[in-house]
């Protein structure tokens, strides 16, 4: 790993394939910088658990959440938010001595909220998949067949698009789910596609991203 920043946001690592600096020389890391981030999510358990992830990320590496996964996953029913949205005070305080994940009160109380504000989505738009797509970036805020630099990826924390999926939310009484909470979750779920330019994986997110969008 360089002691400096890599100024195209690009390693080449031992395996010959070039990709984007963060994960680093850890091992997991990489592996979910190659399997995991960006590409696109449809399994609704499996959403839930990224915004709540991304929520307890918050102020945190993470490299941290990504290796106590697992345990969050037991913790939490498997993120099954039906079963999620009947914990009670109790579970709270079960989960606040439990040393496997993030012990936060107010992430953890955030959890069980959001598990019944999703149930709440999924009973009006079917399934949180069809919620969240609807906030996929229009053409004119990202162009799809455009990878962004380094220096352009740099400059974002937020976009209008994020904005929107974080305001809506809240106003559907979700929370920690701002607007950076909101954008690292469209990252993480193939919503846009922030490999930066050069990285071997933007081409493989974009392929599944076209394969995973309807034709009409």
């Amino acid at each position: 790993m360089p002691t400096e920043l890599p100024s195209d946001g690009l390693l080449v690592y031992p395996d010959g394939r070039t990709r984007c600096f963060w994960p680093g020389m850890h091992e997991d890391y990489v592996a979910y910088h190659d399997e995991e981030w960006g590409i696109p999510v449809s399994d609704d358990r499996l959403l839930f658990e990224k915004v709540c992830l991304e929520g307890f990320q918050s102020g945190l590496s993470w490299l941290t959440i990504l290796r106590k996964r697992e345990n969050f996953r037991r913790a939490f029913a498997e993120f099954d938010f039906d079963r999620v949205a009947r914990f009670g005070r109790s579970d709270v305080e079960r989960l606040l001595e439990d040393a496997g994940i993030v012990r936060h009160r107010r992430k953890i109380e955030s959890t069980i909220n959001n598990a019944a504000r999703a149930v709440e989505l999924k009973r009006e738009f079917g399934s949180l998949s069809g919620y969240f797509q609807t906030f996929r970036p229009e053409s004119a805020e990202r162009d799809p067949a455009r990878p962004l630099s380094f220096s352009e990826l740099s400059q974002l924390s937020k976009t209008p698009a994020s904005v929107g999926l974080a305001k809506d939310l809240k106003r559907r009484g979700w929370s920690f789910v701002g607007p950076t909470t909101a954008y690292a979750f469209m990252q993480a779920t193939g919503l846009v596609n922030d490999h930066v330019a050069g990285c071997d994986f933007w081409k493989v997110v974009r392929d599944k991203q076209r394969a995973a969008t309807p034709r009409h």
